[in-house]
């Protein structure tokens, strides 16, 4: 039984006052998904804090608005654009094959949310192909960059949805069962929670440590998909509030985990407003992590099946 990491910092802390005092002076950070939300909003903190920082971004303008703002926000000019399409193999390899030198932080922060059902040209669901298939590829491809740096740190960012379904192996593309775009987009956030017990496994001897991060209920262009009035009959029933949060109290326990002296060495965790999440009790509405998400001969599984699917793409 392992024990509970807890930290002083809360669901209200912003990435700023996380990263308050660390100094990443001479340390190399990528962010998917780092044109807006969450994801600039990491990025935008780990700048503030010395990093030399690539946004990897499927729009390189959106991109450059964000970089631009970084820059005259805090005064690091070593922040760089770099075009990734996560759902396209592609352009997942080029932009690895690009990458030269060590790599300290990597946020898997980018992600797609209740889209209608779309497969790629692999015949891979949408969710499942861009927010763990993506990353799985970008992430293994950097492995060699992440060992480089000795003491890496791997952001893989989850969801509370992730409680919506577990990796459903015997039909991971919803060719036979119906297709629910909330279960698909929860089968890719379990996917993602898994990643890092799988990988924080392995890789634990090259320095690495990988762990899963539910940042949050934020209004950010992941939602652009969900269906508004569905939201606000749901806010109008009675039903507890969502725990809605701004970008920058999002950002903070991704920051938390790429940064924090605290988490030296910690890895294969999934945390949720600055600290390790409880198990998902029946009871709970927001928080918590449900134990097929955490499970590690489903990680190993999915690991395999993952790179067999790449394999065979």
């Amino acid at each position: 039984m392992t024990t509970r990491i807890t930290t002083p910092f809360t669901a209200t802390s912003t990435a700023a006052e996380v990263a308050a005092g660390i100094d990443l002076s001479g340390r190399r950070a990528i962010v998917t998904g780092a044109s807006s939300g969450i994801g600039a909003e990491t990025a935008r903190t780990l700048a503030g804090a010395g990093a030399e920082v690539t946004l990897a971004v499927r729009d390189p303008a959106a991109g450059e608005d964000i970089a631009q703002d970084i820059i005259a926000g805090t005064g690091n000019k070593q922040i760089h654009i770099a075009v990734l399409d996560l759902a396209d193999q592609t352009s997942v390899a080029a932009f690895a094959a690009a990458w030269q030198g060590p790599l300290h932080i990597l946020v898997n922060n980018a992600g797609i949310m209740g889209v209608p059902l779309t497969h790629t040209p692999d015949g891979w669901e949408l969710h499942f192909a861009t927010n763990h298939l993506g990353h799985f590829a970008l992430t293994t491809a950097l492995h060699p960059a992440l060992a480089a740096a000795g003491d890496a740190r791997v952001v893989s960012v989850s969801s509370s949805q992730h409680r919506l379904s577990p990796v459903v192996f015997d039909d991971l593309h919803f060719q036979r069962r119906p297709y629910d775009a909330h279960a698909a987009y929860g089968q890719s956030k379990t996917a993602n929670a898994l990643f890092a017990v799988e990988a924080a496994q392995r890789w634990a001897g090259d320095g690495i440590a990988v762990n899963a991060v539910m940042p949050g209920v934020v209004r950010t262009n992941l939602m652009r998909h969900v269906d508004r009035d569905l939201l606000a009959q749901f806010e109008a029933s009675g039903a507890p509030a969502l725990p809605w949060k701004t970008a920058e109290q999002g950002a903070a326990t991704s920051v938390l985990l790429a940064t924090s002296p605290l988490l030296a060495g910690i890895g294969g965790r999934y945390f949720e407003d600055c600290n390790e999440a409880e198990p998902l009790r029946p009871d709970s509405l927001h928080g918590g992590v449900a134990a097929y998400a955490q499970d590690p001969d489903q990680a190993a599984h999915l690991w395999q099946i993952s790179t067999d699917l790449l394999a065979g793409a």
